[in-house]
């Protein structure tokens, strides 16, 4: 299958990996050729972990990288033939609007135009469109080579042999589709992202420290990460963004963002992108700080 992934970020180049580690050409779509070459670097690294562990034939490695290859403009000659193309860049509406504008137009009429929003409606952007139909959600889990799941999710007018493609397409990945409707942060971010929100406004309040909250959840819910460090992790403009898209979406109060996570954003404290946000991420180290804003006096 020929594939286009729009976006060579986090979970960009980590789509651009499994399709190509499954024998899919890919091309990959960026606005530069340094965050391409990023990417690539990055692909290359988690290809090679993977052949350490066993999961991948380290002599795979060079097969997968030749089977990306990227561009810095939308050109017809790789978008018309492509028959997938999954949408992988920043979460914001308009952004994905003007993108979705021009695949329509360059891509051929066979194409699926998926998007891997973490809460955008499908059905607002599938309307950007002339094929509303062939347009989906594709929603991976981060780390993409990793998580199993992919939340595959229904526009309004998504037809049924689109919806059963895609489902047997992440299938074909090694993954576990499951088919949700389009509502303001479909499942996972519905339910993922309050939590995390409480966990902040928990801190806001001065219940506990960041430290004593993730250990609540790791401990006494048996998650493997805390949630104030799944929010760094994910990145806390992120995390803004969807729970602001759930609150427009619903219009109820349970979801307003917590005033803490909003000046966090503000003064650019996005977690682990940023090198801090409730910890302190050092490059090369595995050791978790609570960043000093947050530290016991």
């Amino acid at each position: 299958m020929n594939v286009t992934v729009v976006g060579s970020g986090t979970m960009g180049n980590g789509i651009a990996h499994v399709f190509a580690q499954f024998g899919h050409d890919v091309w990959l779509l960026d606005v530069s050729q340094e965050r391409l070459q990023t990417a690539l670097a990055t692909i290359e690294k988690n290809l090679k972990r993977q052949a350490e562990k066993g999961v991948l034939p380290a002599e795979d490695v060079g097969a997968v990288l030749s089977r990306i290859r990227t561009s810095t403009t939308y050109e017809k000659t790789f978008l018309e033939p492509s028959e997938l193309v999954v949408e992988a860049a920043t979460e914001n509406p308009e952004v994905k609007f003007e993108i979705f504008r021009r695949l329509d137009e360059l891509c051929g009429p066979q194409c699926i135009l998926a998007s891997n929003t973490s809460s955008i409606s499908i059905t607002r952007i599938a309307s950007q469109t002339r094929r509303p139909e062939k347009v989906i959600g594709m929603h991976f889990m981060n780390p993409v080579p990793v998580m199993k799941l992919v939340e595959v999710i229904r526009g309004y007018s998504t037809s049924d042999a689109v919806c059963a493609q895609v489902m047997e397409i992440s299938k074909a990945l090694n993954k576990v589709p499951v088919e949700v409707r389009d509502m303001p942060g479909f499942v996972a971010n519905k339910i993922l992202m309050p939590m995390i929100n409480e966990a902040i406004i928990t801190l806001h309040e001065g219940t506990a420290g960041v430290e004593e909250i993730d250990t609540v959840m790791k401990l006494g819910m048996a998650h493997p990460m805390g949630p104030l460090q799944l929010a760094d992790f994910i990145g806390l403009d992120v995390c803004l963004a969807i729970l602001q898209v759930l609150h427009e979406g619903f219009g109820h109060p349970k979801y307003a963002p917590c005033p803490l996570l909003v000046n966090m954003v503000t003064a650019g404290k996005l977690g682990v992108k940023a090198g801090e946000g409730f910890y302190v991420y050092t490059p090369g180290s595995k050791e978790l700080r609570v960043a000093p804003t947050f530290s016991k006096k």
